[in-house]
């Protein structure tokens, strides 16, 4: 007998040893999906990591229950990157496994609740009221879920009486497993003749002379399925085709199954199914960008990973796509990351009309059936395409990856913070390039520090682009000082003069203008002027923020939300405003200052499902609207020909986050934002307003100078001893209980400081302290570049097992974010 080691989708730092039944044995595999039993009466699906033939320990192992499919649903290079996910960002494979594969991939038990059928009332025992009407409802529907029986009896807190009738044995657990995956299907029809009997084929024609119309449908059928070439198969025919050849209704076709000429079955298909003979389109390239091209690919003789630098404009998407025509043409597959999902949808569009149906689009607003298909589709062939996607898409089971190409490498959105894995998906793109032996390009107008000093030191090639395409000039910057335009009342609301008077010239001008402000809702701010009063979220520590829309108050941390009170609730004075601005309110404040204008905003409030990015960027690239009010979405890589200004409307709040990332993330997104302006030959204009004009940042911005923002926070970062000359590890602690949580963060960094002394600082309160319901305390460790993080992680490892028994550590979750973004 064999025995299996695999992996469940739970935070663990084991894997579990299952037996393999012997009529399992033969089609078993590394990479296969498995239902096992964990626990008493749980079931997940799990992955096989090894297969061994020796047992393990002196203890009873469980068989693995099924094998869910006829192959391995991962490839070994998936495996792998697994395997350095979890060894390099501090977390267990099940953390891994949960984050990489689809949700419809991964079915798990859930509990029902069921009248036991063996119970029997003890004589003398009667039926208390609310139990009798729980076996009533279970009797009529045989089995609920909790939630569900609660909600039915109108029962609060039904789990403490649904507790007793299962300790008593009135009631059972049952399990079933659940999984969301459903194949797509398309309704087919055949004929319900053998196709070598000629006697019955006659009989059909027969049947169907004196009937039009069901004569027509046979004779369709029989054109679209090659029934009558003998030498072919027969092909299968959709109910759609036919009767989109044939011409008839489909009373006839049902009339004609009644009859018994045809048969109506449903066969599953690919939601995306590629043909190969794509007419590629490829848009030919200028001096510059030839020139790069040749660069990249001469950089990659020596270096593994060659960074891109262009400024924005200059045609990076076009070189990518060169790039990735070569490989496809090689045979091979490519990956495209893109930081934010809102990218997929103009890149969709400009990769679409290159590849055709050779591209696939993989991100978490897909839904779960979608992105299964994807898994398939890939794990089924080794056809050439091209996936474009964001994080998640690194995990998918490539066959012949010969491409991995970073968009806005920088970016922070590349890094997930909760839940784990907390991994940086360009980092481990690079990885995953390396486990196919292909190369990796990252691209950016910005390079991350971190990036741009590889490159600079021959770790990575490197290639600059420093012209605009055709060389269309950069925009001018403007820096406008908020304090000043308000002493003189030139401003109106949070607009000011030169930014309403440049917005105005250029919408006279037929061009478009986009507003940046780093804010969603409507204001930030609620107080009562009468008491100061300041609604805070009931779960975290951070005040609550106006939404005008639903004129309620929400938490942009964990979710929590309530009405905006109309008396202030705690003097009970009709004082309660509302100060600051959001999107919504920008939005409000620009139709009224600009009604000729039509006005739209880009926010998580506004594309909550994927069509909406579409159809907003579609809309403003069609100048079907104005002027496009957004967060941080509008920042990063999209491309508008007519948008001739962008206006930062508080750069304050980009620029003073307590951070050592704070200048990096705001040169970044300053002058990526400015890169939406004039990307044609028309030149265009930025006004940044600010309270702090003489911020060194803002000035580095205004002449689109990295090199010099580079220099400075290169010296910056070398004195403190700041990525890239150490690498950080946050250690965070979280306990519902404030004095438990920082005893246990002073016991922790206690023990690190016996082992790392002055590597250790803190530990302290995060800037928000509190989220969904739980506290923080935080402790950085500065680690040497040199140093082996699986050493590191094994110290860290021990050090926790050594304080486990303290109540205040053992009450408390921990966890680590290695590389902080």
């Amino acid at each position: 007998m064999r025995y299996a080691q695999v992996i469940l989708p739970l935070p663990l730092f084991a894997t579990f040893t299952y037996a393999v039944p012997d009529e399992l044995d033969a089609d078993i595999a590394v990479g296969s999906r498995v239902l096992v039993q964990f626990g008493r009466k749980k079931f997940y699906t799990g992955i096989v990591e090894a297969l061994t033939p020796d047992p393990p320990g002196n203890f009873e192992i469980k068989p693995i229950l099924s094998l869910l499919d006829a192959s391995p649903i991962l490839r070994y290079p998936q495996l792998k990157l697994w395997d350095w996910i979890a060894e390099y960002y501090l977390c267990s494979k099940g953390d891994v496994f949960k984050a990489a594969v689809p949700s419809g991939l991964k079915p798990e038990s859930e509990s029902w609740i069921m009248a036991n059928p063996d119970f029997e009332l003890p004589e003398g025992r009667k039926l208390k009221e609310k139990e009798a009407m729980v076996l009533m409802l279970l009797e009529k529907e045989k089995k609920l879920r909790l939630s569900i029986l609660e909600e039915r009896l109108g029962i609060k807190r039904g789990s403490a009486l649904i507790s007793r009738m299962l300790d008593t044995g009135m009631l059972e657990i049952a399990e079933s497993l659940s999984t969301r995956y459903r194949p797509k299907t398309v309704a087919c029809v055949r004929l319900s003749i053998p196709r070598d009997n000629t006697e019955a084929m006659h009989a059909v024609l027969d049947s169907v002379g004196r009937a039009r119309q069901q004569e027509k449908a046979l004779m369709a059928y029989l054109d679209l399925s090659r029934w009558m070439q003998r030498q072919q198969k027969v092909a299968e025919v959709t109910r759609e085709a036919l009767l989109e050849k044939s011409g008839v209704s489909g009373a006839v076709l049902n009339a004609m199954r009644d009859k018994g000429i045809f048969e109506f079955y449903k066969v599953s298909v690919n939601r995306f199914n590629m043909p190969v003979d794509t007419v590629v389109r490829l848009s030919p390239l200028s001096p510059l960008q030839t020139g790069a091209l040749d660069a990249v690919r001469a950089s990659w003789t020596d270096h593994n990973v060659t960074l891109l630098r262009g400024v924005t404009g200059s045609g990076k998407t076009e070189i990518y796509t060169h790039l990735i025509n070569t490989t496809l043409e090689q045979g091979n597959q490519a990956l495209l990351l893109v930081p934010e999902i809102s990218l997929t949808t103009q890149l969709t569009d400009r990769l679409r009309a290159v590849f055709g149906n050779r591209l696939l689009v993989y991100h978490s607003r897909f839904s779960d059936n979608e992105r299964v298909d994807i898994w398939k589709k890939l794990l089924g062939s080794n056809e050439p395409c091209v996936v474009i996607g964001a994080r998640s898409a690194l995990f998918l089971p490539f066959a012949r990856l010969g491409l991995v190409v970073v968009d806005e490498e920088h970016d922070t959105s590349y890094k997930q913070t909760d839940p784990a894995p907390r991994y940086n998906g360009r980092d481990a793109a690079i990885v995953l390039a390396g486990m196919h032996g292909c190369k990796t390009l990252l691209g950016s107008a910005t390079p991350s520090i971190e990036s741009y000093y590889k490159a600079l030191s021959g770790k990575y090639g490197l290639v600059e682009i420093e012209s605009r395409f055709e060389d269309s000039p950069l925009p001018d910057v403007e820096i406008v000082d908020m304090k000043a335009q308000r002493k003189e009342r030139l401003n109106r609301g949070i607009l000011s003069r030169p930014l309403v008077e440049a917005a105005r010239e250029a919408l006279e001008q037929k061009r478009q203008v986009i507003m940046f402000q780093n804010r969603r809702g409507f204001a930030p701010v609620v107080v009562c002027k009468a008491c100061g009063w300041t609604p805070k979220c009931q779960n975290c520590d951070v005040s609550l923020v106006y939404h005008k829309p639903t004129d309620s108050l929400h938490c942009h941390y964990c979710g929590f939300s309530q009405r905006q009170p109309s008396v202030c609730p705690a003097c009970g004075e009709n004082a309660v405003e509302v100060f600051g601005y959001g999107t919504q309110r920008i939005e409000e404040e620009i139709a009224a200052s600009f009604p000729e204008a039509t006005t739209a905003r880009m926010d998580l409030d506004t594309t909550r499902n994927k069509d909406a990015y579409h159809d907003i960027i579609t809309d403003f690239s069609d100048s079907k609207t104005d002027i496009l009010v957004g967060t941080q979405m509008v920042s990063k890589g999209l491309d508008f020909g007519k948008v001739k200004v962008v206006g930062v409307l508080n750069a304050d709040t980009v620029l003073n986050y307590p951070d050592f990332r704070s200048n990096e993330k705001g040169f970044n997104m300053l002058e990526q934002v400015a890169g939406r302006a004039g990307r044609r030959s028309e030149k265009g204009r930025v006004v940044i307003q600010t309270t702090n004009p003489s911020n060194p940042v803002l000035e580095y911005v205004r002449r689109h100078d990295y090199r010099a923002y580079y220099e400075a926070e290169i010296e910056a970062r070398r004195e403190l001893n700041y990525p890239p000359f150490s690498k950080l590890i946050m250690v965070y602690v979280k306990n519902k209980d404030q004095a438990v949580v920082d005893a246990a963060g002073a016991l922790l960094a206690a023990a690190l400081r016996d082992v790392f002394g002055a590597r250790v600082l803190g530990p302290e309160r995060p800037f928000v302290s509190r989220v969904a319901t739980y506290y923080l305390q935080q402790i950085m460790l500065k680690i040497e570049v040199g140093a082996s993080l699986p050493k590191v992680k094994a110290i860290l490892r021990r050090i926790y097992e050594s304080l486990a028994r303290d109540p205040r550590i053992k009450t408390s979750l921990l966890y680590y974010d290695v590389d902080p973004s």
